[in-house]
């Protein structure tokens, strides 16, 4: 039993919002991990000195793998979606998304002027997560 559940529009429009969801967090890496302290990055995240991107610098640089871990869940599950171990990839990029939503959820409770940034962080992976409902549904 390769196949448990039939391909479906809702099957690919999830696999399509999560590799969305992946990049946005791949992006989100690359400023956090790899470009952090110059000042474009900088006030994108609203820090407002050097002194204090410094003293942020290494919760960031950690932060940022976090959202590169969840990135790389994404992509292995849809890989292996593809593959004759469909529920465990479905199952994966299932995780995954759900570990960016949650973390966006977390990020506006805990910080509400932030709303844009964790619904950037949040918005394709909800989707991804309601069609992949309905994939499984269906």
């Amino acid at each position: 039993m390769t196949e448990p559940f039939a391909f479906t529009g809702a099957l690919l429009a999830g696999g399509v919002f999560a590799a969305i969801a992946a990049a946005i967090h791949v992006a989100i890496f690359v400023l956090e991990s790899v470009l952090w302290m110059r000042p474009s990055v900088r006030r994108i995240f609203g820090v407002r000195s050097d002194a204090d991107a410094a003293a942020i610098r290494p919760m960031a640089f950690n932060q940022g793998f976090y959202n590169l871990f969840l990135a790389l869940g994404v992509l292995a599950g849809l890989l292996l979606a593809t593959s004759s171990l469909a529920v465990a990839g479905l199952a994966i990029a299932v995780f995954a998304t759900l570990s960016m939503l949650l973390a966006a959820l977390v990020l506006v409770v805990s910080q509400p002027r932030l709303w844009r940034a964790a619904l950037i962080q949040g918005a394709t992976p909800l989707l991804a997560l309601l069609a992949f409902a309905l994939a499984m549904l269906g």
